[in-house]
């Protein structure tokens, strides 16, 4: 019989502000031993040079992270044109060089092309997979690949600042999947002038807000003590963008089991994805078939 990973039964949702310079994966191992946890995981990497709001999830609220796959995320990212690199990023090699540079009026002219239903070509460096592999493992042996081009939706693109020819400040709200380095370069190719990520901070993922975020360097702080729980946020506030029903204490009882159980009467309709609570907490996320939700995840709360 295999061994169960150890760690202790703790269960909430911990916004991180990540700093540059650590992968989404290793700052999820670093909180999942600061909390001596059992189960953790992100929703959304970012990349290492990246910062910003990873939202990671502890034990139950890890059940909650596929309802936040189409949840929108806004980003705030530096572009600098003149060059376009391996990575899309300031990390890779300088490919190709341009001395044009675009004024307010031709980026902002250039941004609507990039807003709404669009398709996307992931970065050559991206955890796309090729045939099995990561692109990212391919690329770094030198090989270029020919990606296809993603479904992507984009709520908005805007300039927000020239701070000089060189560089531009935009802010960038998309759905999932989206590459912000994909945007500098295929605006710097439609302006002509080339271009790439120089700075990029994620400053929202759906219901998480990054003024609700706290510093690796405090949860290092406070690791593996009594007062680090006060940090967890509960397992309910992913599910926000659901309907909320209430169960019956029998319906409650069914749902804990796994079994379709009675609701109270609200305002989802038949055939709605819900999040059904009791006394207090989060109990199940299923579909509303008449009086009853059928649940797809239990909570053990």
């Amino acid at each position: 019989m295999g061994r169960g990973r150890k760690g202790r039964e703790v269960s909430g949702w911990l916004l991180v502000d990540k700093p540059a310079g650590i992968t989404s994966s290793a700052v999820v191992n670093k909180v999942r031993w600061a909390f001596e946890a059992k189960k953790a995981g992100h929703a959304g990497t970012l990349d290492p040079d990246a910062t910003g709001m990873l939202p990671i999830a502890l034990g139950e609220a890890t059940k909650t992270i596929p309802y936040l796959g189409e949840a929108l995320k806004g980003y705030d990212f530096t572009l600098r044109w003149g060059a376009a690199t391996t990575t899309d990023d300031a990390q890779g090699a300088v490919i190709a060089t341009s001395d044009m540079r675009p004024d307010a009026d031709q980026i902002r002219a250039a941004l609507p092309r990039f807003v709404g239903d669009i398709l996307q070509v992931p970065p050559q460096f991206s955890a796309v997979k090729v045939d099995g592999e990561r692109a990212y493992d391919i690329a770094r042996g030198g090989e270029t690949m020919d990606l296809a081009a993603r479904d992507l939706h984009v709520d908005a693109l805007e300039l927000v600042a020239m701070p000089d020819a060189d560089h531009a400040d935009l802010h960038f709200v998309c759905g999932s999947g989206g590459y912000v380095r994909s945007i500098a370069r295929d605006l710097g190719q439609v302006l002509g002038c080339l271009g790439h990520v120089l700075r990029l901070r994620r400053t929202w993922v759906g219901p998480f807000d990054i003024e609700d975020a706290v510093p690796l360097s405090q949860i290092e702080a406070l690791a593996r003590t009594p007062q680090i729980d006060a940090l967890l946020h509960p397992v309910a506030l992913a599910l926000g963008d659901l309907p909320e029903l209430r169960a019956t204490d029998a319906g409650a009882v069914r749902l804990k089991n796994g079994n379709p159980g009675h609701v109270l009467p609200g305002t989802a309709e038949y055939g709605d994805l819900v999040w059904v609570s009791h006394a207090g907490q989060p109990l199940a996320v299923g579909r509303l078939r008449g009086a009853e939700v059928h649940p797809d995840r239990v909570f053990n709360l």
